[in-house]
C-alpha cells in the first residue's frame, strides 16, 4: 500500500480547508490549487503550496483534469483528496490519478462508476436487494421514451439528473404540461454541472424524510455504519440544516436501514467514506435514494456524535491502514446539528449574491464548530456555490445541540453580502422543527409566504442606530464637537436612511456629549453612546446595554442586528427621484454570471412574466421574464455572454 507525503486537495473554499487542518495536523504536507477568482482565498493562503489551474469558470479551473494533474506533478504531491463536488464523483478523474501514479483518497474506480449514475445504481440495489422507489431508469432518453415512462409512472414525479447532486437536474413535475419544459431544464443544469445529461424519472414520495447512513470501508473487507444523519429541512432539494441522530429513528429502524446500507456497500467492495440515501415515509417505510461516494457536506454532525474525525479515517484507509473500530465499538453519544450559511437572498427567491465580505465575525464561543473559508475582504464570485460555510454545535440532547446552534447563527457576524442568516436562525426556531416532527416539505410549506422570505423592513431600533453611526462620522459632526455643546443651541438633525426603494426619515437631537434622542415615525428611542471603534458600536438603547458591528464607507453602511446583516444608504442629500414606476421595460443582470438561452429577439411581441433570458450563477440557471407588456426594442446580450450585476440584457417598450 502507498505511503502518502504530500495531498493536493482538489477543491476549494470551507471543505479544502477543512480537510488541510487535519491532514497538516496529522503531518502532511498540503497542495492546494486556485482558479483566477480565488488567487487569495483562504484555502491558497493556508496550503504548504499552492498551483493556479486556470481562469474562474469551473470547466476552465476546478473540472480541468489535466491541469490538476500537472498541478499534482510540478508540486510533488503523491495522493489527491477531491473534497466533494467538481471532481470528487468522476470515474474519469479517480482514473487519470491511479494512471498518474497518484493515490486517490477515496473508493475503487468501480465503485465511483457504478455509484455515479442514478441509473445503474438503482439498477444494482434492486439486485442487492435494497428497498427502492418505482420509477424509469432506462438506457433510452429520447423525449418521447421520457414523456411515455411518466405516463406509466404517473404524476407528481421527480426528474433527477443520474450522474447529479446538491439539487441541480432535479425537478418536481405534477403534470404531463410541465414534463417537456423541465427535462429541458433538467438537461441543461446536469450537462453544465455533471458533464452528463443523462435523467431518471422517479415516483414522487410526498413529504418524507430524509435519512442517510454514513459507511466506511477498508482495503481489508471490513465495512461499517456510523449512524444516520436527518437532512430533511431542505430547499429545492438542497440540503439547510442536518443533524444526527434523526430525531424519529428507533433502534430497530437504525439496525434496518444500516443493514441495507451496508448490502449497498458490499455490492461494490466499497472503501474510504461513503453515504447512502433513504427517503423514509410516515409508516417507517424505507427507499433508496442514492448513494455518493465522497465525504459528505454535512459530515461533520456525525464527527460530533461519534469522535471520530472522518477525514483522518479517510487517510487512514487510503494508506491501506484498517478501520480503526468494528461494528459493535461504534458509540453514539449526544446529538449534532448543522445549518448551512449561503450568499443568497430569500426575498428575491434565494437569489445568489456577489460581493465583498465586508465584516466575518464567527462565533467560535460556546462549543460551536464553523467551518468556512472565509476572511474579511474577500470577493464571493458568481462562479461557484453559494455555499460560505457551515455552522455546527453539539450537545447532551437534541434541545440543546439546538440552542447552541441557534446562538451560533445569530452571533456570527457577516457583513458585504446578502446571506440566508435570519432565515436559518427562524428554521431553528420554529415550534415544528424544535418538536423533531417535520420533512422535506417543511420548508415549502411552513416559510411559503414567511416573513424571512420577504423584504426585510429594519426596525426603529436598527434605524435609529444607523443615524447615530452616520451621524458620528459625518463632517458636521467634526466641525461641531460636542465638547462646545449648549443646550439651547442643539437643534434635531434630520436624516433620510433608504433601504433599496424605502426611505425612512428620522429626527437625531444631541443632548450631550454621549447621549441622544432619535425619532422615528411616532417612537423615539434614547441612546447613550458608550464605546465606538472602527468596526463595533456599543450603546444603551432605551437603557439595555448591546454591541453591534458594523462596516460603514462614506454614505453606504452595514449593520449587523442579530441575527443578520443589514445594509443602509444615508440619503439625506440625495435627489429625491419622483420617476418611479412598478414596473420596468429594463431588465437587468439581478447578479453576475453567464447567459445560457435567450428566448426572444428584438421587434417581437412580449407579455409580462413571459421567459426572456436564462442566466447561470453559481451552478444554477436562473429565469428572467419580463417586467411589462410590449415589444422588445433592444437585446444587448448573446447566448456565452459573461455579465455583470445590474448590466441591461434588454429592453422593452
Amino acid at each position: 500500500m502507498p505511503v502518502i507525503h504530500k495531498i493536493l486537495i482538489a477543491n476549494r473554499g470551507e471543505i479544502a480547508c477543512r480537510i488541510q487542518r487535519t491532514a497538516q495536523a496529522l503531518g502532511y504536507r498540503t497542495v492546494a490549487v486556485y482558479s483566477d477568482a480565488d488567487a487569495d482565498a483562504l484555502h491558497v493562503k493556508i496550503a504548504d503550496q499552492a498551483v493556479r489551474i486556470g481562469p474562474a469558470p469551473v470547466q476552465q479551473s476546478y473540472l480541468n483534469i489535466p491541469a490538476i494533474l500537472d498541478a499534482a506533478r510540478r508540486s510533488g504531491a503523491d495522493a489527491v483528496h477531491p473534497g466533494y463536488g467538481f471532481l470528487s464523483e468522476n470515474v474519469e478523474f479517480a482514473r487519470a490519478c491511479a494512471q498518474a501514479g497518484l493515490t486517490f483518497i477515496g473508493p475503487s474506480v468501480e465503485a465511483i462508476e457504478l455509484m455515479g449514475s442514478k441509473r445503474l445504481s438503482k439498477l444494482a440495489m434492486l439486485d442487492a436487494g435494497v428497498p427502492c422507489i418505482a420509477g424509469y431508469q432506462g438506457a433510452a432518453q429520447d423525449d418521447a421514451t421520457l414523456l411515455r415512462e411518466a405516463e406509466r409512472i404517473g404524476y407528481p414525479l421527480m426528474i433527477k439528473a443520474s450522474a447529479g447532486g446538491g439539487g441541480r437536474g432535479m425537478r418536481l413535475v405534477h403534470n404531463a404540461a410541465e414534463l417537456p419544459a423541465q427535462l429541458r431544464t433538467a438537461r441543461s443544469e446536469a450537462l453544465n454541472g455533471f458533464g452528463s445529461d443523462e435523467l431518471i424519472l422517479e415516483q414522487a414520495v410526498l413529504e418524507p424524510r430524509h435519512v442517510e447512513v454514513q459507511l466506511f470501508g477498508d482495503h481489508h473487507g471490513n465495512l461499517i455504519y456510523l449512524g444516520e444523519r436527518d437532512c430533511s429541512i431542505q430547499r429545492r432539494h438542497q440540503k439547510v440544516i442536518e443533524e444526527a441522530p434523526c430525531p424519529v429513528m428507533t433502534a430497530e429502524l437504525r439496525q434496518a436501514m444500516g443493514e441495507a446500507a451496508l448490502k449497498a456497500g458490499r455490492a461494490v467492495n466499497y472503501v474510504g467514506a461513503g453515504t447512502v440515501e433513504f427517503l423514509l415515509d410516515a409508516r417507517g417505510q424505507f427507499y433508496f435514494l442514492e448513494m455518493n461516494t465522497r465525504l459528505q457536506v454535512e459530515h461533520p454532525v456525525t464527527e460530533l456524535i461519534t469522535g471520530v474525525d472522518l477525514v483522518a479515517w479517510q487517510l487512514q484507509i487510503a494508506e491501506g491502514q484498517p478501520l480503526p473500530l468494528t461494528q459493535d465499538q461504534v458509540q453514539l453519544s449526544g446529538h449534532a446539528m448543522e445549518v448551512r450559511l449561503y450568499a443568497e437572498d430569500p426575498a428575491q427567491d434565494f437569489l445568489p449574491q456577489t460581493g465583498r465580505i465586508e465584516g466575518w465575525e464567527p462565533a467560535l464561543g460556546h462549543g460551536a464548530r464553523i467551518d468556512h473559508g472565509l476572511f474579511e475582504g474577500q470577493v464571493v464570485s458568481p462562479f461557484y456555490d453559494p455555499l460560505l460555510g457551515k455552522l455546527i454545535a453539539h450537545g447532551s440532547t437534541r434541545g440543546e445541540a439546538r440552542r447552541k446552534l441557534l446562538r451560533a447563527v445569530q452571533d456570527t457576524v457577516l457583513l458585504g453580502v446578502q446571506s440566508n442568516q435570519r432565515l436559518l436562525a427562524s428554521l431553528l426556531q420554529h415550534e415544528q422543527f424544535v418538536s423533531g416532527e417535520f420533512s422535506t416539505a417543511f420548508i415549502a410549506q411552513r416559510f411559503s409566504d414567511h416573513l424571512d422570505l420577504h423584504r426585510y423592513v429594519p426596525s426603529a431600533e436598527e434605524l435609529a442606530i444607523a443615524a447615530l453611526l452616520f451621524y458620528q462620522t459625518s463632517a458636521h459632526h467634526h466641525r461641531a464637537p460636542l465638547s462646545s455643546w449648549r443646550n439651547n443651541a442643539s437643534a434635531p438633525l434630520t436624516y433620510r436612511l433608504g433601504l433599496d426603494e424605502q426611505n425612512w426619515t428620522l429626527q437625531l437631537h444631541a443632548q450631550g456629549p454621549d447621549m441622544f434622542q432619535v425619532t422615528v415615525g411616532e417612537r423615539a428611542l434614547d441612546l447613550q453612546l458608550i464605546g465606538l471603534d472602527a468596526h463595533s458600536l456599543t450603546l444603551a438603547v432605551n437603557g439595555v446595554r448591546q454591541r453591534h458591528a458594523f462596516r460603514l464607507t462614506g454614505a453606504q453602511l452595514w449593520l449587523f442586528s442579530h441575527p443578520g446583516s443589514l445594509r443602509l444608504e444615508d440619503r439625506t442629500h440625495a435627489v429625491i427621484d419622483s420617476q418611479t414606476s412598478v414596473s420596468s421595460g429594463t431588465l437587468k443582470a439581478p447578479m453576475d454570471g453567464a447567459i445560457v438561452d435567450v428566448l426572444v429577439s428584438e421587434g417581437s411581441a412580449v407579455s409580462k412574466g413571459q421567459l426572456l433570458v436564462v442566466l447561470e450563477a453559481m451552478k444554477m440557471e436562473h429565469p428572467l421574464k419580463a417586467g411589462i407588456d410590449g415589444v422588445l426594442k433592444r437585446v444587448q446580450v448573446k447566448v456565452g455572454d459573461q455579465v455583470k450585476n445590474r448590466q441591461v440584457l434588454l429592453q422593452v417598450e
